[in-house]
């Protein structure tokens, strides 16, 4: 079997969610069954893009990740597009084997039986100015796929309509560690980022959560955007 990858890249940190500032390789697959407005990642995810996605297999996708990491065992992150529309469970028992851990970050439309072979899941449903609608029930089903691995929510917020957003679809999900960032609207990679307005939305959206004595989620920057804008690969 082979897994269509865009990239292979680290070791440098994760930079948002319950894993923020931890040493991992990304291993980002191509293809999405959404199309976000403000999707940072359209190289992985729009299909005029295809031609440049690597047939690898699980073992070829491991010896890379061996290689970056010079051999010692590190958080391996599975993201994409939507890796759940690929079968990414021989990469992680392959993995396992050699002592990685191994995370993915999907917006909960796609189960997979090897979200339970995951050492954390990140569900990331999209709020309204993504201008896509999530499935609940399907999310459930990422939910009960997960079983055993650490499961958590981490939301996107740009507005205040996707502030009430979030709120609700933690009202859903009460058991879920919530994680919440600003969105972040500038995704050229030839384009630097404001870092004045970055910081500024980040100031809102803590602002808005302590205002509201809302103490239940986590606020955390995009570190990454914060440190290397948008530019792809670190």
């Amino acid at each position: 079997m082979t897994l269509r990858i865009v990239e292979i890249f680290g070791p440098t940190i994760q930079g948002e969610g319950v894993l923020i500032g931890e040493p991992t390789v990304f291993v980002r697959a191509g293809g999405c069954d959404y199309r976000c407005s403000w999707c940072d990642s359209l190289h992985a995810v729009d299909s005029r893009y295809r031609h440049d996605w690597l047939p690898m297999t699980p073992e070829a996708v491991m010896a890379e990740v061996e290689r970056l990491s010079g051999g010692l065992p590190l958080t391996v992150s599975i993201s994409g597009g939507n890796p759940a529309i690929q079968d990414f469970g021989p990469l992680i028992a392959l993995g396992r084997t050699k002592g990685y851990r191994f995370a993915c970050e999907t917006q909960g439309s796609i189960a997979q039986p090897w979200f339970a072979d995951l050492d954390t899941l990140v569900l990331s449903p999209k709020p309204p100015s993504s201008g896509e609608n999530p499935d609940w029930d399907r999310f459930a089903q990422c939910l009960e796929a997960a079983g055993p691995a650490r499961a958590v929510m981490k939301i996107v917020v740009f507005d205040d309509a996707d502030y009430a957003w979030a709120r609700d679809a933690h009202a859903r999900h009460p058991e879920l560690p919530l994680y919440l960032q600003p969105g972040n609207p500038e995704v050229d990679p030839d384009q630097p980022v404001d870092l004045d307005v970055a910081t500024a939305r980040l100031r809102w959206l803590i602002e808005t959560v302590t205002g509201d004595r809302w103490y239940t989620p986590r606020v955390l920057p995009q570190l990454h955007v914060l440190v290397w804008g948008n530019q792809r690969g670190v």
